[in-house]
């Protein structure tokens, strides 16, 4: 996949769209330079085909290259960092 991430800092969210839909994820900013990601969302038709993570590696790249610790209220987005220890580093 080549599709461009997307940030659209006004709605607090990374957005993805594809054939098939658009897959997003949505953030909080918190005080402290703290992001909660809160929300994912694939459509149906393209889950299962790393949308969700593309997305969620997208937004922790730009957390750490702004400076940011993270909050991972979202299952998916915890999971993901369970199985990615190279970003636990960012959790507030």
């Amino acid at each position: 996949m080549t599709d461009a991430i997307r940030h659209e800092p006004e709605a607090r969210r990374f957005v993805l769209d594809l054939a098939g839909g658009t897959g997003l994820i949505h953030y909080c900013e918190l005080a402290g330079r703290v992001l909660e990601f809160d929300h994912t969302f694939v459509p149906h038709g393209l889950r299962g085909g790393g949308v969700a993570s593309r997305l969620t590696e997208h937004a922790l790249r730009y957390a750490r290259e702004h400076g940011y610790r993270v909050i991972a209220t979202c299952p998916f987005v915890a999971a993901f960092i369970a199985r990615h220890p190279q970003h636990r580093d960012l959790l507030a």
